[in-house]
């Protein structure tokens, strides 16, 4: 994509589309996605509560994150295999090298994986673009070699891209990617190098912009989340929308703030009308219904 002003993609206001319909006259396509990531001991860690400001190694906020690892995924797991949810987990290639056994329990719960760079610790527009082909072509691999399935979804590490990063993605035969915040139904993105769709991830119904930006708390996250539902449910009666909850085990993995994911799934899960699907699920039946622009 060349630098410009806009998307690679026309402006759609949602009262000038096409009804979207979703399988069996559902309201709302539900996708929860667990973000599952590494982070390296002996490079810079994010900013954030306790951070050593960029000294190396911060065991305070590396030692946090390793924390979602050794526990907090999997109370996730067990919440989300309670309401019958297959996850489209956003997953750090070198996941597979450094927590094995999540990868493995991931593959037995029938999740979804997506491409989420190799390490939390490097960004696609921190490299050049050599690289940055490199490193998705090289967490593709890593990937589908642990799984037996190579990931038709990305989320690049803090949704940060380059010029270059959508054209190496449909290069790599990627078909829809989460990094754009700015919709609540799926859209198509035409590029030089072809299509990709944009999958409706979320900046808001989000723990790490709650928890560590807005610094809520678990009842008020709960909360959010079930109004953020009541709307789209109120919406998806006259065409469907997509309600993309991101999960951080660090985070919504901790024992004071597990139930209120639980709580939220529950009434969600209580609705007619709800649809529990995937993000391939998603883009795949979006794809079937609405021709895209070109």
């Amino acid at each position: 994509m060349e630098p410009q002003r806009y998307g690679p993609f026309p402006y759609s206001p949602i009262n000038r589309r096409p009804k979207l319909e979703w399988p069996n006259g559902a309201r709302i396509a539900l996708c929860v996605t667990p973000n599952i990531e590494t982070f390296s001991l002996n490079e810079k860690m994010p900013g954030g509560a306790g951070s050593s400001g960029g000294i190396i190694p911060d065991v305070n906020v590396w030692s946090r994150r390793d924390y979602g690892a050794r526990i907090g995924i999997f109370r996730i797991m067990e919440v989300l295999e309670r309401h019958g949810i297959r996850a489209t987990a956003a997953l750090n290639a070198d996941t597979c090298d450094l927590y094995p056994e999540i990868v493995e329990d991931a593959i037995k719960l029938n999740w979804e994986l997506m491409g989420h760079n190799e390490s939390n610790t490097r960004r696609l527009n921190s490299v050049p673009a050599s690289e940055e082909l490199g490193i998705i072509q090289r967490s593709l691999a890593r990937i589908t070699k642990a799984t037996g399935k190579r990931p038709t979804g990305w989320l690049s590490s803090g949704m940060q891209q380059s010029w270059n990063t959508l054209d190496f993605l449909i290069q790599e035969g990627i078909s829809y990617v989460a990094d754009w915040v700015n919709d609540d139904q799926p859209y198509t993105m035409t590029l030089p190098a072809g299509q990709i769709v944009a999958f409706p991830y979320s900046a808001e119904a989000n723990d790490r912009r709650v928890y560590d930006s807005l610094h809520y708390t678990a009842e008020e996250f709960e909360t959010l989340l079930k109004r953020q539902f009541d709307v789209l449910y109120r919406e998806g009666a006259q065409s469907g929308r997509v309600m993309s909850i991101a999960l951080h085990p660090f985070l919504s993995g901790t024992p004071h703030r597990i139930d209120a994911v639980d709580g939220a799934l529950r009434y969600i899960c209580a609705h007619e009308g709800v649809w529990l699907a995937t993000g391939s699920e998603i883009v795949n039946h979006f794809k079937s219904r609405i021709q895209p622009p070109g």
